[in-house]
């Protein structure tokens, strides 16, 4: 079976920042030490959520303007696997979190609308679930994630900017490229951002065709 050459590219892409990223030489900060080497893990992983998420919000618009059924399948399996990403990041996220701020969940406007934004997907694949009939349940969910989409935007990256936040980049806080990585640190860190989205976009695939399958077998049952 022959491998695409991005594939192979994302899978050296990941190797590579994760080898340099726990054995790499890194800047001496204060508070954040070595913890900064999570920076190629952490946020890699909400850039690969992302990516994900707007490939699903792409192909619901496509399936509401043509109506087939493989583009519902390609959303629906774009959020799927946007939700393991989320997890991971919030994983690393919480990590993180009790090692530079002394506890897993601090009262932080970017963390409490990650968990909203969170919930919103979770309960797209709820609704996904809840109805029976395909075309229904493909175009009602096709609405819901299009309007999720700029909400989760909103929460993320436009709310914590207008008040004080933890986080780099929010409430007036310099981003981790202006503050904490050095020019040794920023080929790995795109290396890594690169990578996942790549092995992110790959599982998906591999969800998709997963589905196809299953659907031409209940149809022959």
């Amino acid at each position: 079976m022959r491998t695409s050459w991005w594939k192979i590219l994302g899978l050296v892409l990941v190797g590579v920042a994760i080898v340099a990223g726990l054995l790499g030489p890194v800047p001496a900060l204060p508070i954040l030490h070595e913890t900064i080497r999570n920076v190629y893990f952490h946020v890699p992983m909400w850039f690969t959520m992302l990516t994900l998420y707007l490939i699903s919000v792409i192909y619901s618009i496509k399936y509401l303007n043509t109506g087939k059924e493989s583009y519902d399948l390609l959303a629906v399996e774009a959020v799927n696997t946007g939700i393991i990403f989320c997890g991971m990041g919030l994983l690393t996220g919480m990590l993180w979190a009790n090692i530079t701020w002394g506890e897993p969940w601090p009262n932080d406007p970017k963390l409490n609308g990650s968990a909203i934004a969170t919930l919103m997907y979770l309960a797209y694949l709820v609704l996904r679930n809840a109805l029976e009939e395909e075309q229904k349940r493909a175009k009602i969910s096709a609405i819901y994630n299009i309007f999720a989409f700029p909400v989760m935007i909103v929460l993320l990256y436009i709310l914590p900017k207008l008040t004080d936040s933890l986080h780099p980049g929010s409430g007036g806080n310099g981003t981790f490229g202006d503050l904490d990585m050095d020019n040794q640190m920023r080929p790995i860190f795109y290396s890594a951002v690169i990578g996942w989205i790549l092995i992110g976009t790959w599982i998906c695939t591999l969800r998709y065709r997963l589905r196809l399958l299953e659907n031409k077998k209940n149809q022959i049952d």
